[in-house]
């Protein structure tokens, strides 16, 4: 398995610092979210050639998959994210869903997302590059997010049948909503590009909290699965000292 840690580890820091710190703390990869916020790609570009490692994962435009009248925003925000990408050479891209639209029955919403994915998915097969769906947890963090649990998310992955349209799985996010962690985030291992981690509640390192991260990383490695391992959470301490803790307590026990 590759680990990569995300933007907003170092509060007020670019990506090339973020780079920077992936290469010096022994990751892989970095997933920066909002890629039209880069200034200069071509300097990006440079950072990620100097440093051998560059960012792994970035994000759509925020619009709504259930809302049939915002497809076509949600179809050219794909298509300008896929040309970054392609500049970028990431090869994930991470979509939420958008809110529960009141008074449309949520079948008729996952049809007109499971119909806008499946007119998605010829540009990304022909890239080569994965959408990633992602569940949020409505409790806490995301009221109102159409997409919450694994199982209804991995039933619109198959109902989509494109190999490039996947689930980012959320270990933060899974527990808060479903708990049984460890049988979903293996269950649903064929739908499945990549994972988030943080610890809850709080949403912090790993060891902050209830969840056993090494049971939990360690299934995840028996399954076979060698994509990446996002550190999406905050730090009660200093990040290269969490990191370096992550290492020892959790990595190298799995």
């Amino acid at each position: 398995m590759k680990y990569s840690l995300c933007i907003g580890a170092y509060p007020g820091e670019d990506e090339i610092y973020h780079l920077e710190k992936v290469k010096a703390l022994g990751f892989q990869g970095l997933e920066y979210y909002a890629w039209w916020e880069i200034d200069d790609l071509r300097r990006t570009i440079k950072a990620q050639d100097r440093l051998g490692v560059g960012i792994v994962a970035t994000c759509t435009p925020f619009i709504s998959l259930v809302d049939p009248a915002k497809r076509d925003d949600y179809l050219d925000g794909v298509s300008r994210t896929v040309e970054a990408c392609k500049a970028l050479g990431t090869r994930s891209i991470i979509s939420q869903t958008g809110n529960e639209l009141e008074g449309v029955p949520r079948e008729t919403q996952q049809l007109a997302m499971i119909e806008t994915l499946k007119r998605a998915a010829p540009l990304l097969e022909a890239s080569d590059i994965v959408l990633e769906l992602e569940p949020l947890n409505g409790l806490i963090d995301h009221r109102g997010h159409y997409l919450q649990r694994s199982d209804e998310a991995a039933e619109i992955v198959d109902k989509v049948g494109s190999s490039h349209i996947k689930l980012v799985f959320d270990v933060y996010h899974q527990q808060i909503t479903e708990g049984n962690v460890i049988r979903n985030a293996t269950e649903y291992r064929h739908r499945i590009n990549h994972y988030h981690i943080a610890d809850n509640p709080g949403r912090n390192q790993p060891g902050t909290g209830e969840l056993n991260y090494v049971n939990i990383l360690r299934a995840i490695k028996e399954t076979g699965f060698e994509g990446f391992i996002g550190l999406e959470c905050g730090f009660t301490i200093d990040p290269d000292d969490a990191v370096e803790q992550f290492h020892e307590e959790v990595i190298a026990r799995i």
